[in-house]
């Protein structure tokens, strides 16, 4: 699956995703309202990984539903797409859900952005609003609801577990880590405009095979694992986790979009070398 934040701000990134592979697609957050974002910079590479700190830059639910429902007219989709949704309550979640049920196969409910107060981490380290945010989105599609969590937390599964119980059909595990910071030692400044930003890439893999695995145990509804895949044994380990699919980000922005392809051919190989099926390789890792 394509994962939130990258190549999925427009029908035309999209389609060159599909295009090239992806099984699913995720856009970018969409919010309640147009949202400019931070200034620039709002990415940079460190070792092992980026820190990204875009701040929810979107162009509001109703200009977006507009744009993507125009254009899905030249050509639909033949993979699922997913909008990633969020929101400082259960209502603004509400809303713009009613406004995209039309144009969309499902939801990704992005509840776990690190360097948003407003609508990060104040909405998903409360295993008590993120049931709420949940059920009550439940009460109005029966389109599938995907809750996104952070390993910012005290307990993800608590988090999984809570959204589970509201009716969410998968976990998605994980968001960035941190917020990190990055200082240009020359002139002793941060360098994103907003100081602090969200990690990913290579180095927060062993933090996302540990929170796939937690939640695997918690719940019983599939986890969708990603953080730090960058070739088909990154996957494979996600799914021995307990990740039933995976995502791809900060990858693709590293590498190419030729990248699906190569995975999916990587794990239908190594499936068959094991004499395995997908079944039995989602939470293998597992005792038992």
């Amino acid at each position: 699956m394509l994962a939130a934040g990258i190549l999925g701000e427009t029908y035309d990134s999209l389609k060159r995703v599909e295009e090239e592979g992806a099984g699913a697609l995720v856009t970018k957050s969409i919010g309640p309202e147009p949202n400019p974002g931070y200034p620039g910079p709002i990415t940079v590479e460190v070792r092992g990984g980026f820190l990204n700190a875009v701040g929810l830059a979107n162009p509001g639910f109703e200009a977006f539903g507009m744009e993507m429902g125009g254009r899905m007219r030249d050509g639909p989709f033949e993979v699922p797409v997913l909008a990633s949704i969020y929101g400082a309550c259960a209502s603004d979640f509400m809303n713009i859900l009613g406004g995209l049920e039309d144009i969309v196969d499902g939801f990704e409910l992005n509840l776990s952005c690190p360097h948003s107060e407003k609508f990060g981490l104040a909405v998903g380290s409360d295993p008590e609003l993120v049931g709420e945010i949940v059920r009550e989105c439940r009460k109005i599609t029966g389109k599938p609801l995907v809750a996104k969590l952070s390993p910012n937390v005290n307990s993800i599964e608590s988090i999984a577990v809570a959204a589970e119980e509201g009716g969410a059909d998968a976990i998605c595990a994980i968001n960035t880590v941190g917020p990190g910071m990055a200082i240009e030692v020359e002139s002793r400044r941060p360098v994103l405009s907003n100081g602090r930003g969200g990690l990913s890439g290579p180095c927060i893999k062993p933090i996302a095979v540990r929170c796939v695995y937690d939640i695997y145990e918690a719940v019983e509804i599939p986890v969708i694992g990603v953080g730090g895949i960058a070739d088909a044994l990154d996957a494979v380990e996600l799914m021995e986790a307990g990740a039933t699919w995976v995502q791809l980000g900060t990858a693709l922005y590293l590498g190419r979009l030729s990248l699906f392809r190569e995975i999916a051919e990587g794990l239908e190989e190594f499936l068959e070398t094991h004499g395995m099926t997908h079944g039995e390789l989602v939470g293998s890792a597992h005792p038992g």
